[in-house]
């Protein structure tokens, strides 16, 4: 018997079909009929959160590979026997890539230039660097190890990795903890959220926590928007006191009247720092490998939850 794999587009479809599987096209947000009965669901992360608990709705689904690394807002979805895995290693690269884009966009200032340059104004800007900065990494998993590595070349006078728990890794490097973050926060000039969406995340990068930051410090966050407490960002940027750059917000998509698109010293994408042509290709071949373990009666890879 064929295994029944869905695939949210036709490139996609190409990519893992092949002998014994048999493939259909169904994207969780973009399709409103009740999806094909399948063994496998190969899905983005639905850009809308009511769209969510449709993963149920496929009937007879056994296994959910996930175009991406978060996989959190699946757990409470998964049908009880169904097994679940990411898109680890593929991802990694492109996401800190554009976390370190927007670092070095908002540290020079590149936003008020392309506003002079709409402008047709020439007016040489001074602005803060990577070069000598102390930069706080909050999260030690595959994206925030690729941000530090991308950061070294820039030659920063400091790069803190932080974790939940306290650690040496095996090349040396000091992981901290998260409660030793109200002595490390005063000290750094940019801090980098790569951290999952999880209760003990949600929030914490939260009042007290921009409030320990020094003046005129940058917080990215590249990691779920829900682990910063948007009230408390958008209070220190109308003060002037915090600069911010964004991929992920909360609430997401953002809305068009929220106050963070027009917040002084804000910098937002949308949620796109993992889309490129090298994450397709990257995450495509991963999940033609995954299917064709399904089909053959072997154990898929990344599997979590």
């Amino acid at each position: 018997m064929a295994l029944r794999v869905l695939v949210p587009s036709t490139e996609l479809a190409e990519a893992v079909r092949g002998p014994g599987i048999e493939v259909a096209v169904w994207h969780i947000d973009d399709d409103e009929s009740a999806p094909p009965a399948a063994d496998v669901l190969i899905t983005e992360r639905p850009r809308h959160h009511v769209n969510r608990p449709r993963v149920r709705d496929v009937a007879g689904l056994r296994h959910v590979h996930l175009l991406s690394i978060g996989y959190e807002w699946a757990l409470d979805h998964l049908p009880a026997a169904a097994t679940l895995s990411n898109s680890r290693g593929a991802v990694e690269d492109a996401t800190a890539e554009h976390g370190l884009a927007l670092i070095l966009a908002s540290l020079r200032r590149l936003p008020a230039a392309a506003a002079q340059q709409r402008e047709r104004r020439w007016a040489p800007l001074w602005t803060t660097s990577l070069h000598g900065a102390n930069v706080l990494v909050l999260g030690h998993g595959g994206v925030g190890r690729e941000i530090c590595a991308r950061l070294e070349p820039f030659r920063p006078a400091r790069i803190v990795p932080v974790a939940s728990h306290a650690r040496t890794t095996g090349d040396g490097v000091q992981v901290h903890a998260v409660p030793e973050l109200p002595d490390l926060l005063p000290h750094a000039d940019v801090v980098v959220v790569t951290l999952p969406h999880t209760p003990d995340t949600e929030h914490l990068v939260d009042a007290a926590f921009l409030a320990r930051m020094r003046d005129g410090a940058l917080l990215v966050n590249i990691g779920r928007g829900a682990v910063v407490d948007t009230d408390a960002l958008v209070a220190e940027l109308a003060a002037g006191r915090l600069r911010a750059a964004l991929d992920v917000t909360d609430p997401e998509p953002l809305p068009a009247e929220h106050p963070l698109w027009d917040a002084p010293g804000c910098l937002v994408t949308p949620h796109m720092a993992g889309n490129t042509a090298e994450f397709v290709r990257l995450a495509s071949e991963l999940a033609a490998d995954q299917v064709r373990r399904l089909a053959t009666g072997r154990t898929p890879l990344h599997l979590v939850g």
